[in-house]
């Protein structure tokens, strides 16, 4: 009788991608459309691209339980801070009216790329 041998699949099963493409960078202003804290508005503070979420100030605010090291200065206590949402929850803000907006990417002559929104046409400019 044979021995059963396990092969290999092709492909990988269950890999994902590196990172993910995101519409929105740190430092843009957004509005969460989706889910329990749905019609707030923040700025981004971190992106995580290989999780696809992203962290958008006063939104998904929790509570965690810090306990003190043998650190000097540390101290016990509950602190609060945001914790990452998924970033298709949020739409970026138009430049001109405010509102929620798709984004179109354009191609300056010198090869710079710009985020343009749909709503108004206006350019968004990237926070450094």
């Amino acid at each position: 009788m044979r021995t059963l041998v396990y092969r290999k699949s092709r492909r990988q099963r269950g890999r994902e991608p590196e990172r993910h493409k995101l519409h929105v960078a740190k430092g843009d202003t957004v509005r969460v459309i989706r889910g329990e804290h749905r019609g707030k508005e923040g700025k981004i503070l971190r992106v995580h691209p290989k999780q696809f979420r992203i962290v958008v100030e006063g939104v998904n605010v929790v509570k965690k339980h810090k306990r003190a090291t043998g650190a000097p200065g540390s101290e016990s206590g509950i602190i609060e801070f945001p914790a990452p949402i998924a970033a298709s929850n949020v739409m970026l803000l138009d430049p001109k009216s405010g509102e929620p907006t798709r984004v179109r990417r354009r191609r300056d002559k010198d090869g710079t790329v710009e985020r343009i929104a749909i709503k108004s046409g206006q350019p968004i400019p990237r926070v450094r």
